[in-house]
């Protein structure tokens, strides 16, 4: 089962982050877990300079934008 993280202090552009990683996870029909991740000390101690990031199975894969459809699916399926 995969793990996607977004990372941000709760904005909306997080919140978009969280919903389309999850409708790609739904879309293509894999187990995975979307968590969202508030802590500031957190994100900054994992070396996140730019909010919303998204992190899959500990691998950052967005940072400091809001992933299309079509990217976070592309995302999930190569990592």
């Amino acid at each position: 089962m995969k793990k996607i993280e977004v990372l941000g202090s709760g904005c909306p552009k997080c919140k978009q982050t969280a919903r389309i990683m999850q409708m790609a996870v739904e879309e293509l029909g894999i187990q995975a877990t979307v968590e969202k991740v508030e802590d500031i000390n957190e994100i900054i101690n994992r070396g996140i300079v730019a909010t919303p990031a998204v992190v899959i199975d500990g691998k950052v894969v967005f940072s400091g934008r809001i992933p299309t459809l079509d990217e976070a699916k592309e995302a999930l399926k190569r990592e």
